[in-house]
């Protein structure tokens, strides 16, 4: 009798047991099987968002604002009657000055003349702003696009290099020097190497007058950058041409006119010519 006891308490304990395994290795299997049929995109639901966010980032629209702000700034254009001061400064067509002004005045003024308002000087305050015609703000943009084209491209100033024997025939020399002139009015500085003639009897200032020979023939035009000077242990003479300057060219200019125009001048007149493209 006890060992039948025993034996169906046994049983009892070990189907107890095989019961708790069944429900514990089910749990781990539905599971995996759920994580294995999720999708990709479910598994990484933060990049999903990070990519969201940045379509919807202020940072670079700001930036791109800014910079056509600025743009905007600077430029000649009609504003037309979207003029974000409340008091501006304002000088009419013709250049008079009409003082502050409040922005309902002033469109009050454009109607009435049928004129357009322009910013002049924004960045002051009040900022400035100027009433003109369509044919003078068309004049104003045409004038400013050309000034645009006549203003040298930014950047490091190109240099021309040129080296020739102190024995060169004038034909050469002439061939050369244009070449020099076609390269000065683009604005390249020129580098001109004179070797001395080996085996010649010739005198010593002769590359210095090979160099004031090839300015001379540039008046108002070149000057020296850096002025001859020997190099390769006294076997060449180096020196350095450039295009005269805005300040050069008006005061040559000046000097040209006075020497015109009062004939005692002109007895030192090579004398400061001299001086002007020297400097």
């Amino acid at each position: 009798m006890a060992a039948t006891f025993l034996r169906s308490i046994m049983l009892q304990t070990i189907k107890t047991e095989n019961n708790c395994l069944r429900r514990c290795l089910g749990k781990y299997i539905v599971q995996k099987m759920a994580l294995a049929q999720l999708p990709l995109s479910a598994s990484v639901p933060r990049l999903s968002y990070l990519i969201h966010a940045k379509a919807f980032s202020t940072v670079e629209d700001s930036q791109h604002e800014r910079k056509k702000r600025k743009n905007n700034e600077t430029d000649f254009s009609n504003i037309g009657r979207k003029i974000s001061e409340r008091i501006i400064h304002v000088f009419d067509e013709k250049g008079n000055d009409l003082g502050n002004m409040h922005r309902a005045d002033v469109i009050r003024l454009m109607d009435e003349r049928d004129l357009r308002l322009v910013k002049r000087k924004p960045s002051t305050d009040p900022p400035e702003y100027q009433l003109m015609t369509g044919s003078q703000i068309h004049a104003e943009r045409l004038r400013l696009r050309e000034r645009e084209k006549a203003r040298p491209k930014t950047g490091p100033t190109l240099t021309k290099e040129l080296i020739f024997s102190s024995n060169i025939g004038q034909h050469d020399l002439d061939t050369k020097t244009k070449q020099i002139q076609q390269w000065i009015e683009k604005k390249y500085k020129v580098q001109v190497t004179i070797k001395k003639a080996k085996n010649a009897e010739e005198p010593e200032n002769k590359t210095e007058e090979l160099f004031n020979q090839i300015l001379q023939t540039m008046p108002g035009i070149a000057t020296f950058s850096s002025r001859p000077q020997p190099v390769q242990g006294g076997k060449a003479v180096k020196c350095v041409l450039r295009h005269l300057s805005e300040k050069e060219e008006i005061a040559y200019r000046q000097t040209q006119e006075t020497q015109e125009g009062n004939p005692l001048n002109k007895k030192n007149e090579n004398d400061k010519k001299s001086d002007i493209l020297h400097q």
